[in-house]
């Protein structure tokens, strides 16, 4: 059974929208404490714990999220402004009933969702989130009013996500680096540049002054050009960019070369294949990854292991099989031994680890990874219409998929997230890609236009 409401990555949407609004919200919270007391059986844990990024509409959508859950017996525990990773690890530290958080991720300010996190730090499987679905049906009108009286432990939480990440590297690890950070207005802003500075880096902070209405506003990881500006200006060694609730991850060299999650999954695979320390030789990445990837990890005596689009997907595939290293080309990155969830500046602090043990720059830890040529493309939909019942895309599909064989990739797939269409086309040369990619278009064009 598909999902109605849930997308790649919890419920998102513009705040105010059908699926974004606080009726909904509290009909979803309620439904959602229903699983999850369901599910535990005999456990007398009541705690749900509420994170956000900040977004204007966080607070009221707290409140009517924290309404819903009173409204099943639950009680909600507010974590204030907090990164979704660090309400990963709060959630294992505590081991509260389930956790929420409110975030669009790297989606504009005027956008807001909703992500279920289990006690473990995992987010929940396709099935778990049908069920929930099913719930929020039988779910009737709550009433959502000041709930007040929430018991706050932002600061605790906070203070134990900076000591946990600090506290598995050396107090001097970037002693004499200058690094930017971007934390896109977000959840991140302050926490990142006071990690960074208790490890020794001179700490140059952009993008770190929320105030609700500018989250991911031409900043952040989907907007890096003030970032290469500012590692430039400022002579630095390294920069990192998050997204709104700073699971995502973007790394700038000395140079101002960017390096995406490919890269930084290649480097530090490399080196866990090198000190026989990745289980399985296997990395997991999703099908967004460049084949390049692939072709980089067997040349070293590894293997990539392909999931869908979703950190979720990366995250349940690493823990079925044992393996520590995963992620998305898109800056979802998951160290396993650190953190179940993606974590921006957990992966940032190993990659420049791994940079700072072996002597040398970002750029030259990113080197070995060769990419295909790729072009990508998204484009605007009104619907979304199964692909393969689209006559002229699916014979376009299967034709390019037939002309490119072993040495070439094609995906194309609907946003779980936003309403479009998303086509991307790895070849041999950059000439074949792009005419691939342009005869996909057409076609999905052509049959749009009809939908």
């Amino acid at each position: 059974m598909s999902r109605r409401y849930f997308g790649t990555d919890g419920v998102r949407g513009p705040y105010g929208g059908p699926r974004v609004n606080e009726a909904f919200f509290a009909r979803l919270a309620a439904a959602a404490g229903r699983f999850f007391r369901e599910e535990a059986g005999g456990r007398l844990e009541q705690r749900v714990y509420l994170g956000r990024d900040t977004r204007e509409s966080g607070p009221a959508l707290e409140a009517a999220v924290a309404a819903g859950l009173r409204r099943v017996g639950l009680e909600p525990v507010s974590l204030g402004v907090l990164p979704t990773p660090a309400v990963s690890l709060a959630c294992l530290k505590d081991r509260p009933l389930f956790a929420i958080m409110l975030s669009a991720s790297h989606n504009p300010a005027a956008d807001n969702g909703l992500k279920l996190i289990r006690a473990d730090g995992f987010k929940l499987t396709d099935a778990e989130e049908v069920t929930i679905e099913g719930l929020l049906d039988e779910e009737t009108t709550i009433e959502v009013t000041d709930v007040g009286g929430l018991e706050d432990l932002g600061a605790a939480a906070r203070a134990y996500y900076r000591e946990a990440l600090a506290a598995r590297f050396p107090n001097d690890l970037l002693r004499g680096w200058r690094v930017v950070v971007d934390a896109a207005h977000g959840a991140a802003a302050g926490l990142s540049s006071e990690v960074l500075a208790r490890l020794g880096a001179e700490v140059i902070a952009i993008a770190n002054e929320p105030d609700g209405a500018r989250i991911n506003n031409a900043c952040g990881s989907q907007h890096p050009e003030g970032l290469v500006a500012a590692v430039r200006a400022h002579g630095a060694r390294a920069g990192l960019a998050h997204d709104g609730d700073a699971d995502r991850l973007l790394v700038c060299g000395e140079s101002g070369a960017l390096l995406d999650g490919d890269a930084i999954m290649a480097a530090l695979a490399l080196d866990a294949l090198e000190r026989e320390a990745l289980p399985g030789r296997t990395l997991v990445a999703t099908e967004q990854s460049n084949l390049g990837l692939d072709r980089c990890l067997q040349r070293a005596g590894g293997r990539v292991l392909r999931t869908p689009v979703g950190d979720r997907y990366v995250a349940e595939t690493m823990r079925a099989g044992g393996f520590l290293i995963g992620g998305e080309s898109s800056g979802h990155l998951i160290l396993m031994e650190q953190n179940p969830s993606a974590d921006g500046l957990g992966v940032a602090l190993a990659v420049f680890s791994l940079a700072a043990r072996k002597g040398v720059s970002l750029e030259q830890l990113a080197a070995r990874l060769e990419r295909f040529p790729a072009y990508s493309l998204t484009l605007p939909v009104v619907s979304k219409p199964p692909l393969d019942g689209l006559a002229g895309f699916s014979r376009a599909l299967a034709g390019a998929r037939h002309r490119l064989g072993s040495t070439g990739r094609v995906l194309a797939r609907y946003s779980g997230t936003e309403p479009c269409l998303r086509l991307h086309v790895e070849a041999q040369s950059a000439e074949e890609a792009r005419l691939v990619l342009d005869l996909l278009v057409a076609a999905a064009r052509g049959d749009l236009s009809e939908a």
